[in-house]
């Protein structure tokens, strides 16, 4: 059994594994107060203890190196146990092929590293979070690198700020229509049907580039908001991916140990 940790730039995603499935699933917001954050995260690890008394295993993914120094501590306290930390005590066993490899996000390493494993090669996926990611793996399994784009919320935060007329979306959802009637429609409109033709257009253009058709996984807290304009494109969604993952690191790890 494993408690995988999954610090993103909006959310703090959680997930109980056993026998290669998410069994249960948390999540707290990574925003917020540092006193706010500290409740939530206290309250939660005070419930995964009282459900889960004899969890012994738990590997944290962050790209918020500022929460993490949060987190780390209230494992080791909340639950008693002493937490693997990806990228500085567990390594993601694929071969990058980034010019600096430091540079590249755990969690997208990690998410190739299981879409490798799970989905086969060559594969790429693109994670709808706060950020809009395509990572690319190549037929020997090498990590290549990828693209990044502002995500959903990104983008329309970004009109609001840098216009003076056009209102904020308070409600990421998809548009009526394509053609939209009023200012948020049409907002709505761009952004979804837009993303969804530069997806399709980066998918064709990453298989020409890699000579091959990859498997398509996507994953992100967007994914189910942008399954309808990519639908023909995908091969597997997998909200998980990244903590399918980590339980991935685990089983590696038993393994070279044993």
């Amino acid at each position: 059994m494993l408690l995988a940790i999954d610090i993103g730039n909006t959310a703090i995603s959680l997930g109980v594994l056993k026998k290669g499935m998410v069994t249960r699933r948390y999540a707290a917001p990574t925003a917020g107060t540092q006193r706010e954050r500290h409740l939530h995260l206290q309250r939660l690890f005070q419930k995964i203890r009282h459900q889960y008394p004899s969890l012994e295993s738990v590997i944290i993914c962050s790209v918020v190196p500022e929460v993490l120094k949060i987190v780390e501590p209230m494992v080791r306290r909340q639950l008693c146990v002493k937490p693997l930390v990806v990228g500085r005590d567990i390594e993601v066993p694929i071969q990058n092929n980034y010019k600096n490899p430091r540079q590249v996000g755990h969690d997208r390493l990690v998410g190739a590293y299981a879409a490798k494993c799970l989905y086969g090669c060559p594969c790429l996926v693109i994670d709808f979070g706060t950020a809009i990611t395509f990572d690319v793996v190549s037929r020997k399994g090498a990590y290549e690198g990828g693209i990044i784009l502002p995500g959903l919320r990104l983008s329309t935060e970004a009109l609001f700020q840098k216009t003076a007329l056009l209102p904020r979306i308070e409600e990421i959802k998809i548009p009526r229509a394509l053609i939209g009637r009023e200012t948020q429609e049409s907002i709505l409109s761009g952004i979804f049907n837009g993303y969804g033709a530069m997806c399709r257009g980066l998918i064709d253009l990453i298989a020409a580039e890699i000579h091959s058709r990859p498997q398509v996984i996507v994953t992100g807290g967007y994914t189910q908001l942008m399954k309808k304009f990519i639908a023909k494109k995908i091969d597997h969604m997998d909200s998980d991916l990244v903590l399918k993952g980590m339980l991935l690191l685990q089983t590696s790890c038993i393994k070279k140990k044993s």
